[in-house]
C-alpha cells in the first residue's frame, strides 16, 4: 500500500506540525507532500527528515515569508499535486490541503484542523480594519467567497472527516454537511511533571494578540490588586496592554519551553481567556498539576473538567469579561482544596501522543477494512 501524506505547509513548527510527525509516526513509509517546505534542519528531524514534494509555490517570490499574500492560488497549487499512484490520502488541513485531488479507488482521510476560518464564521472579524476597507477590502470580500464555493465543492472528495476538538466537528458538520470523528491533538506530555506546592501567583500565557483577550486578563486582574498575575508572552498588542496593567502584573515576554513549564508547575492556577479550536497551553498547565480557569467556549469545554463534576480540574466562565474573570478567580479561591495535582495530570493524559497514535491508526485501518470488504463483495 502506498501513502501520501498532504500538509498545508511547512515553514514553522507550530501545533498543526505536531500532528503532522505522529501521523508520521504510524505511517512512516509515507511519502510528503506539501504546498511550500521550508522547514530547518534542525525541526525537519522531527519528520524523519523527510522533504517534501511542494508546489510552484515554493519558487514564488517571498514565499517563505509572505506566503498568505498567495492566498488565491493555494487551490490551484495544491490541485496540481499528482497523488494518482497512492492507495491512501492523509490531509493535514486548516486552509487547503484537504482540497487535493484523488480518484474513486484511493481512499483519503482529512484530519482538519478548522475550515478556512477566515473564509467562513470568522469572516467578518478577519475584513474589520484595514483588511476590509476600499478597493483591496472588496477584493478579499470576493476571493473569500470564491474560497467558500472551493473548499466546500472539494469536500466531496474527502472520503472521512477527522477533527481536533467536537468544537471543530460542528464546524465541519456546519460548512460541509459531513460527520467528523474528533481526536484530540497529541501534546507531549514527557517533560511536564506536576507539582503540588504552588505559590501565590496565577498564570496567562500565549501570544499576546486580540483574539486571545490577555487585555481583558490584565483588566480583570487591575481591580483584583491584591492577586498576583505573570503573564508570559510577546506579540503585537503587548506595549499597550503594560500601559493598562497595575503594579500587581509582571510582564516577562517571551520564555523558553523549560522555564514556561517552570512557572506552570508553580502557579496556582492557569488563567485561559480565548476561545480555541483546541488550545495545548491548558492541559500542559493540567500536565503540571495546575487547574485551569477558561472561557467556557471551544476547545477548553472539552480539556478542562469544571468544578461541579467529578474530578475537576478548573473552572469555566460564561463571558470574556473583566467582571467574569474576577468571579471566577474569587469561585477557584473558595474552592482551591477541591482540585489536586494527581486529579489535573490524569486528565492530560488523555491527550497523550501515544493515545492519538492508537486513535489514528484504529481509524485508518477501520476505514481501509471497509473499503477492502466493498471492493471484494464488487468483484
Amino acid at each position: 500500500m502506498k501513502v501520501a501524506v498532504v500538509h498545508e505547509w511547512l515553514i514553522d513548527w507550530a501545533g498543526s506540525e505536531r500532528v503532522l510527525e505522529q501521523i508520521l509516526h504510524c505511517f512512516p513509509e509515507a511519502d510528503l507532500f506539501s504546498l511550500v517546505d521550508f522547514l530547518s534542519d534542525e525541526d525537519r528531524k522531527k519528520i524523519q527528515g523527510k522533504r517534501a514534494v511542494t508546489t510552484f509555490l515554493q519558487r514564488a517570490p517571498f514565499a517563505q515569508s509572505h506566503l498568505q499574500f498567495y492566498l488565491p492560488l493555494m487551490p490551484i497549487a495544491i490541485e496540481q499535486l499528482d497523488l494518482s499512484a497512492y492507495d491512501l490520502i492523509i490531509s493535514s488541513s486548516h486552509a487547503v490541503a484537504k482540497g487535493v485531488i484523488t480518484g474513486p479507488d484511493q481512499l483519503h482521510i482529512a484530519y482538519v484542523y478548522s475550515p478556512m476560518r477566515y473564509a467562513w464564521d470568522l469572516q467578518h472579524e478577519y475584513l474589520r480594519g484595514r483588511h476590509g476597507r476600499g478597493i483591496s477590502g472588496f477584493v478579499l470580500r470576493w476571493v473569500l467567497h470564491y474560497l467558500r464555493l472551493w473548499d466546500s465543492r472539494t469536500s466531496n472528495g474527502v472520503d472521512a472527516f477527522l477533527a481536533d476538538s467536537e468544537f471543530i466537528a460542528r464546524r465541519i458538520f456546519k460548512v460541509y454537511r459531513r460527520e467528523a470523528r474528533t481526536i484530540y491533538p497529541p501534546v507531549d506530555l514527557t517533560h511536564f511533571t506536576p507539582q503540588d506546592r504552588k505559590e501565590d501567583f496565577y498564570l496567562c500565557a500565549g501570544r499576546v494578540v486580540s483574539y486571545k483577550i490577555v487585555d481583558v486578563v490584565v483588566e480583570a486582574f487591575r481591580q483584583l490588586p491584591n492577586h498576583r498575575l505573570v503573564v508570559l508572552g510577546d506579540g503585537p498588542e503587548l506595549n499597550a496592554v503594560k500601559r493598562s496593567a497595575g503594579p500587581n502584573v509582571e510582564f516577562l515576554g517571551y520564555q523558553s519551553d523549560a522555564a514556561m513549564r517552570d512557572y506552570m508547575q508553580r502557579a496556582k492556577a492557569l488563567i485561559f481567556p480565548a476561545k480555541e479550536d483546541f488550545g495545548i497551553v491548558p492541559v500542559e498547565a493540567q500536565a503540571c498539576g495546575t487547574p485551569v480557569i477558561a472561557f467556557g467556549q471551544g476547545g477548553a469545554c472539552e480539556t478542562v473538567t469544571p468544578l461541579g463534576k467529578p474530578n475537576a480540574t478548573g473552572i469555566l466562565f460564561e463571558n470574556q469579561s473583566a467582571a467574569d474573570i474576577i468571579a471566577a478567580v474569587h469561585k477557584f479561591e473558595h474552592n482551591a482544596a477541591a482540585f489536586s495535582a494527581a486529579v489535573c495530570r490524569k486528565n492530560a493524559e488523555r491527550f497523550s501522543a501515544a493515545e492519538f497514535r492508537r486513535e489514528f491508526s484504529d481509524f485508518v485501518a477501520k476505514h481501509l477494512q471497509v473499503r477492502h470488504n466493498r471492493k471484494t463483495v464488487e468483484n
